[in-house]
């Protein structure tokens, strides 16, 4: 089975406008070693060198605060005319309409900003700089006015659990296409985090489904959660969370981080190197890898090995290593117990992957009902991410039925994602 790289996480910069006390990476706080950044002409050449194992894979450029990199414009553009799908992570405090603008023109397609609370003092004092979160807040706002799509990250912990509603409602007010609701792994300054609890953590995942297509135009979305889809089937067996996602966590599997300094490891919480950019190639690393291919053949322990959901599931990897130093271990915020026999895995993988090939047939144009896909739309729907794919496929297909369209094309496609940003255009139009 060959095994794509869908997201690309890459820390282009350890520098950071912000102090956040869980950062995974323990970045250094403005003036920071940059020694080891690579330069732009490196970057290029790694940008190449991913493009070889799928160029129309997403691209985070993350960091640190990447806006910290002057030629973070020029890394972007280049991913972008090699076809990646670029989007940034950024603390949103540097951003002006300027920076906006530049971004944009760069091609960048969306920028995650960190939101941790409604509270200025508290998400100030989680995020390590006061005055984060009205600079963070003006960010939004350029990034509206120049058109750039948004997403609220908010990482969860003791001190903001209770926030987590309105957290979502802000997001769908604000115009965010996604809010991503982000489950520590302590590694970094996230060792000293007091983390919520496993049955804290389940309470949120059901509250997470079940306010799932709520907000018309925003995904909600649990990362670093694969027991997500294991509550997804628990609540609805044929759930829609479920169609066009592939099982198991991604550590390794379709998607990777880059370290500033060219470590190539399965994701940003899991710090075993599997090889480093500088010195291979990373089409190399990602096709050779042992630990990659361990990962993608998973033999876990533990009650994650005798759960029947660990092939819809398979509990965060990362969380595993940290807490017993075993890739494969169980991972311990899970409160789910396993049901006796094995049977009913197969029959759970069975019936996922079954419908997995019926919504993969779908998106190629060759379901039964339903408008067609041309050829050349189907290209494009190729290029979103597959864990958005699901989504915006559903959402052109309501709204080809709607209206009668028996074929789905690139200018239908442009027609109504033109549609959706002018109706959040007026949303947040100035009187």
């Amino acid at each position: 089975m060959a095994f794509e790289t869908y997201v690309i996480s890459w820390n282009v910069t350890k520098r950071c406008s912000l102090r956040c006390e869980h950062c995974y990476l323990d970045a250094s706080y403005l003036t920071g070693d940059k020694t080891d950044e690579f330069s732009l002409e490196e970057c290029n050449k790694l940008i190449d060198q991913m493009a070889e194992i799928n160029p129309q894979a997403c691209l985070i450029l993350t960091g640190g605060e990447p806006l910290l990199r002057p030629d973070i414009f020029g890394i972007a553009s280049y991913a972008t005319e090699k076809g990646f799908m670029v989007v940034m992570g950024s603390g949103g405090n540097l951003i002006d309409d300027s920076i906006a603008k530049r971004l944009k023109d760069s091609g960048v397609k969306g920028v995650g900003v960190s939101i941790d609370s409604l509270d200025p003092a508290v998400h100030d004092s989680f995020r390590g700089v006061p005055g984060a979160f009205a600079k963070t807040m003006s960010g939004i706002e350029s990034l509206k006015r120049v058109g750039l799509d948004f997403q609220i990250q908010t990482s969860v912990s003791t001190r903001n659990i209770n926030e987590i509603p309105a957290l979502v409602d802000f997001a769908n007010e604000q115009g965010a296409v996604a809010f991503n609701l982000f489950f520590l792994v302590c590694t970094g300054r996230g060792e000293e985090v007091t983390d919520i609890s496993p049955e804290q953590y389940e309470e949120t995942l059901k509250f997470l489904y079940q306010i799932h297509g709520k907000y018309p135009g925003m995904m909600v979305r649990a990362k670093c959660a694969p027991h997500f889809k294991r509550v997804a089937y628990q609540c609805d067996p044929d759930s829609p969370l479920l169609k066009g996602y592939v099982g198991g966590c991604r550590a390794g599997t379709n998607y990777c981080r880059i370290s500033p300094e060219g470590e190539v490891t399965p994701c940003p919480y899991m710090p075993t190197k599997t090889g480093n950019v500088r010195t291979e190639n990373f089409a190399d690393i990602w096709k050779g890898s042992p630990l990659f291919a361990g990962l993608r053949q998973p033999q876990y322990n533990g009650k994650c090995e005798d759960c029947e959901f660990k092939l819809l599931c398979g509990g965060c990897r990362a969380r595993a290593l940290a807490e017993s130093g075993d890739s494969m271990g169980e991972d311990s915020w899970c409160v789910y117990q396993p049901e006796k026999g094995k049977k009913k895995v197969i029959n759970i993988a069975t019936e996922i992957q079954f419908d997995l090939d019926q919504e993969n047939g779908e998106e190629e144009g060759q379901g039964k009902d339903g408008p067609q896909w041309s050829a050349d739309a189907e290209e494009r729907l190729k290029k979103i991410p597959f864990f958005a794919r699901p989504i915006a496929k559903r959402g052109m297909v309501d709204y080809a039925e709607k209206n009668g369209i028996d074929l789905i094309t690139p200018e239908l496609m442009d027609k109504v994602r033109e549609q959706f940003s002018s109706s959040f255009g007026k949303r947040f139009k100035k009187e």
